[in-house]
């Protein structure tokens, strides 16, 4: 079976290890990991990978968060890859840091990424990581709190909840969302 991991974020040196690029920073784990690279190709960066039998591809998109959708929709037409195997990682405010919920549909949230994945997609109907990053920023200062870097102490918090966020990925393609979600959900 074929699954697309797509990582939300914004390519570019600027946005390394930047709170909106939890989703890079969790493929790129499951990268070094297992010795893959990705390589540049139409709207992504892109590696592929087996587990457990299954096929993965995973893409990080070019296409900045705003237009995440348009990397997805062709990577998962291009691959032939059913909506129900694609499973986002995204940043979430609401969550507390660290903190790793994976749902099997729902609104964006106010996320401009998955605000464009549900636009292109029409559908709310999609998996999602979400990955936690906390709100601990003064009124009106959100967008400086998704673009800034992690501290040194948020990435000892975080360090390993990317290795749990890989675990689940894993489960995903190999158990089902049902049973991931079951297993792992706080």
């Amino acid at each position: 079976m074929k699954y697309l991991i797509v990582g939300l974020g914004n390519a570019g040196p600027d946005y390394v290890l930047t709170r909106h690029n939890a989703g890079f920073i969790v493929l790129d784990r499951i990268a070094i990991d297992n010795g893959l690279t990705f390589t540049l190709e139409r709207h992504a960066y892109v590696t592929e990978m087996k587990h457990k039998g299954h096929q993965l591809t995973l893409i990080k998109p070019t296409t900045f968060m705003n237009l995440s959708g348009k990397a997805l929709v062709y990577w998962m037409t291009q691959l032939k890859i059913p909506v129900e195997n694609v499973l986002v990682l995204v940043d979430d405010l609401a969550l507390p840091l660290g903190k790793l919920r994976m749902k099997e549909r729902g609104s964006s949230a106010g996320h401009n990424g998955l605000k464009n994945i549900q636009e292109l997609l029409r559908t709310d109907a999609y998996p999602r990581l979400r990955i936690g990053i906390g709100d601990d920023f003064a009124k009106g200062r959100q967008i400086d709190w998704v673009l800034g870097r992690f501290s040194e102490d948020e990435l000892l918090v975080l360090s390993p909840k990317i290795d749990k966020a890989i675990e689940m990925i894993f489960s995903f393609c190999t158990t089902g969302i049902t049973r991931t979600m079951n297993l792992y959900n706080e």
